[in-house]
């Protein structure tokens, strides 16, 4: 089987639309448009790769933007033009986040790439998706690279489920550094913080953020389900007060790496 066999044995049964409207996958959402934000301006156009069912291609369509998204599943584009609305400004296509031929140079103020990443198993890959992320950017435009995190895999699928030695005994992990270690039918590609640094220190670009996106969100999940509103109020206010420090981001099952071209 290839790659996309298996995402898309995955994803048609994974309900992704439905994790990002739980209250942790909400943290995630709200901690990645909060970055967002901070560099949108009234114009500017707009690429996803990897858009997936378009919960922020939407987002963003919706307050006005023009986006265009690309997405490699046939499943999860279906369910992206059921959700588009009249007036939206919004294209969507299928394709692979390693071959952006049909988008031209210099072309987008923001690009996102909020999952491609996850499912990328080779550095000749990785490298070519962010090549291509950059290329299509402007010049002193802003991307941003999300990323799924192999120590809190460790802590949240590991141990909190009980799998860590049957992840030992599939050599899924090195039982002394506790480096990652996946392949395509394992659906997700982990990183460390130095992974991501080395990635990006292939390319002229200027750091500006790295964040914890659901931080330790994922661990207490049950937790959060069960809080009253106030009082989830209040952690979604201290995540966000320490989603970029260095001494969090390990605990974070999913981050975002923000540059600038």
């Amino acid at each position: 089987m290839e790659t996309k066999d298996y995402l898309n044995a995955f994803y048609q049964d994974c309900d992704e639309e439905g994790r990002l409207l739980t209250r942790h996958g909400k943290v995630e959402y709200i901690t990645t448009m909060k970055y967002v934000d901070k560099y949108l301006q009234p114009g500017m156009r707009i690429l996803e790769i990897g858009a997936a069912t378009g919960r922020y291609s939407h987002a963003l369509a919706r307050r006005g933007y023009e986006v265009d998204a690309v997405e490699l599943l046939e499943h999860n584009i279906e369910q992206f033009k059921q959700k588009t609305i009249p007036g939206e400004k919004i294209t969507i296509r299928q394709g692979n986040a390693v071959d952006l031929s049909a988008f031209t140079d210099n072309s987008y103020d923001i690009t996102l790439l909020l999952g491609p990443m996850y499912h990328l198993f080779t550095q000749e890959d990785k490298l070519k998706a962010l090549s291509e992320a950059i290329r299509v950017t402007k010049k002193g435009g802003i991307v941003f690279v999300a990323y799924c995190m192999g120590d809190a895999s460790i802590l949240s699928y590991g141990f909190r489920r009980g799998k860590i030695h049957e992840i030992i005994e599939k050599c899924m992990i090195d039982p002394e550094t506790f480096d990652t270690f996946s392949n395509p039918w394992d659906i997700f590609e982990l990183h460390r913080r130095e992974d991501i640094e080395r990635l990006r220190s292939h390319f002229q670009v200027e750091p500006l953020h790295f964040v914890a996106t659901d931080g330790y969100a994922c661990h207490i999940q049950d937790l959060l389900q069960e809080m009253d509103e106030e009082t989830y109020q209040v952690f979604v206010k201290y995540h966000l007060a320490v989603c970029e420090r260095v001494d969090m981001l390990g605990y974070s099952n999913h981050t975002l790496d923000v540059f600038r071209k």
